[in-house]
């Protein structure tokens, strides 16, 4: 799979351009604030029909414009696809062939992207919520499935954190209605972390592989699910099921007291393991560094297995934050293999030896400029 091109109309600095890529790596140099993250930003958009920036649509939209419009063309297996997104400040339209899609949940999936940035060297050593987006937004593009469950989970917990807080106050007495949010909320939670944990399996064996590789063998990269319930492993979704609604059961006193449901997905945490060590708390920076690499870069394998075709690499100036030799393992890993869009200021010596013939892009003050890569 791979973006062959884009357009873009009145999205951040990008009033109006046109591009076409190359199927391998795609490098686009510039100053700080030129749009280099924005061109990026506009690609995870096109696939994901979110930010990965701002929950806000209106900063995704040029000064003083109403909409803004995100068109790009996707070489698969199957032929080609044309996708749309058309953003506003009163939502979204997502096309998929010229054919508008009913809910935002079947568009996604259309497009596979990985993003990795800075920020995302935090995966291992961030807040629990780093994790649960990482997650969410990974395994949601690879399973509808998924992507409907937590969704549908999301609107119950809100309803049901909502009820908790009017019974706190005494707004509220009917227990009733608790008890049948509790039931769909657990029937919901319960397909979420079966599916969680399926992917969380196959992640770690690809993570596995690609930490020994980086490590020469040294360390043994391992993953621990941390439910907010009891024991998750090896159990059905109707066990996982019961012992969340039995959680709720047993808690509703103190859950009503908080004004907050406690137990569930959205509590959940994964640990990574060096040796048996947690890395969050014992790990050297650098083994946390190649930790998170070696996550993203099993993300790149997991998604292969699954959809049967690679996804598209967004690497936003992360190469300034790896040493020589996490730079050569990730230029190594993905060279021919996975459509890259790399930024970065300028190309190092060491990027220029490992990336073979790019297609390089100047960008300055929202306008993109072909040149010669030599």
């Amino acid at each position: 799979m791979y973006l062959s091109e884009l357009a873009l109309k009145n999205f951040r600095n990008y009033e109006d351009v046109e591009l076409s890529f190359s199927p391998k790596i795609n490098v686009l140099i510039g100053e700080n604030a030129q749009g280099k993250t924005n061109l990026l930003e506009a690609i995870y958009v096109l696939a994901m029909t979110r930010s990965h920036r701002t929950s806000s649509e209106r900063e995704l939209l040029t000064f003083k414009k109403e909409n803004a419009t995100i068109r790009g063309t996707i070489e698969r297996k199957l032929g080609k696809l044309k996708l749309e997104l058309i953003l506003s400040k009163k939502g979204k339209k997502a096309k998929v062939n010229h054919l508008e899609q009913a809910r935002l949940s079947q568009y996604v999936g259309q497009m596979n992207v990985i993003l990795f940035a800075p920020e995302d060297l935090a995966l291992v050593k961030g807040a629990p919520a780093v994790r649960r987006r990482f997650i969410d937004m990974e395994f949601g593009q690879i399973d509808p499935h998924y992507l409907h469950n937590l969704s549908q989970y999301r609107t119950i917990l809100k309803q049901r954190n909502k009820y908790l807080k009017q019974l706190q106050s005494k707004k509220a007495v009917d227990l009733v209605l608790l008890g049948v949010l509790s039931d769909q909320l657990a029937a919901f939670g319960a397909e979420i972390i079966a599916r969680r944990l399926k992917f969380l399996d196959k992640l770690e064996k690809y993570a596995q592989e690609i930490q020994n590789n980086i490590t020469q063998s040294k360390e043994n990269l391992s993953f621990e699910y941390e439910a907010s319930i009891s024991e998750v492993s090896e159990k059905s979704v109707d066990e996982l099921y019961g012992v969340l609604r039995q959680s709720f059961a047993d808690n509703s006193k103190k859950e009503i007291f908080q004004g907050t449901t406690l137990y569930g997905p959205h509590r959940d945490d994964v640990r990574f393991l060096i040796n048996m060590r947690n890395v969050q708390t014992y790990g050297s920076q650098g083994q946390q560094r190649t930790t998170a690499l070696s996550v993203k870069l099993a993300e790149i394998e997991l998604m292969k297995e699954e959809t049967g075709e690679y996804p598209i690499l967004l690497l936003d100036d992360v190469l300034s934050e790896l040493d020589g030799d996490r730079q050569t393992h990730l230029l190594k890993t993905i060279q021919d293999k996975v459509q890259t869009f790399l930024t970065t200021p300028s190309l190092s010596e060491i990027t220029r030896q490992l990336i073979d013939d790019p297609k390089i892009f100047r960008i300055a003050q929202g306008k993109v400029e072909l040149q010669k890569s030599n």
